[in-house]
């Protein structure tokens, strides 16, 4: 596919540092829902920023139960396997759409040349690592509900979220079972705890 850098620029921003050395190496494509476009254990050739649709960081746990690291509809993902050797986690598509591919030895040789780029990629992982943080200290509470308030203070605006994927999916990101989120949530608003309307939750604060 041709690349129409102005287009994709207007349309996303965040790309207008992505040098000319780096755009003329880079490749469009699109997936399928679904797809997984690199197992853990894959050797990392290529970075990837998401365009449109979804792609997501997942692990499969020794239970099966699936728990989402990482949640892309624009920007980039698995950053840190930059420098890994294999991928530790599974790219998967959950909802279709376009990337593009980066070289892997182009893009560490431009991270090398290119100053404002190199700047540009740290403030990013500094980013990624707050957000990180944030979910690391989520999955290490212990109940379901601290789980659930702790998403919407860190992840939500004045305490409030409006989903933009499935309750099942949402689920999995806070290391939970749809069963327990959807119990738990209930339990919540008829405590008073949380209001929910449509697909918007939001913690309804108690004071004294």
């Amino acid at each position: 596919m041709t690349i129409d850098w102005d287009a994709i620029v207007r349309a996303q921003p965040a790309l207008a540092v992505i040098p000319a050395a780096l755009r003329e190496a880079a490749q469009l494509r699109s997936f399928a829902a679904g797809e997984t476009l690199f197992r853990r254990g894959d050797r990392p050739t290529v970075m990837l920023w998401v365009l449109d649709g979804e792609l997501r960081l997942v692990r499969t746990a020794i239970d099966g139960s699936v728990l989402i690291l990482q949640r892309v509809r624009s920007g980039f993902i698995a950053e840190a396997s930059m420098e890994a050797s294999a991928y530790h986690c599974d790219v998967v598509a959950a909802a279709a759409g376009h990337l593009l591919r980066f070289p892997l030895p182009v893009f560490r040789a431009v991270l090398e040349q290119d100053a404002a780029f190199r700047q540009a990629w740290m403030r990013r992982l500094a980013q990624e690592v707050r957000k990180l943080r944030a979910q690391n200290e989520r999955l290490g509470l212990h109940s379901a509900a601290e789980r659930i308030l702790h998403y919407l203070e860190t992840e939500g605006r004045d305490g409030a979220v409006t989903l933009t994927q499935s309750r099942k999916a949402w689920a999995a990101e806070l290391g939970l079972s749809h069963e327990v989120l959807y119990r738990t949530l209930r339990r919540l608003r008829e405590e008073g705890r949380v209001r929910i309307d449509g697909n918007t939750i939001a913690w309804m604060c108690q004071e004294g």
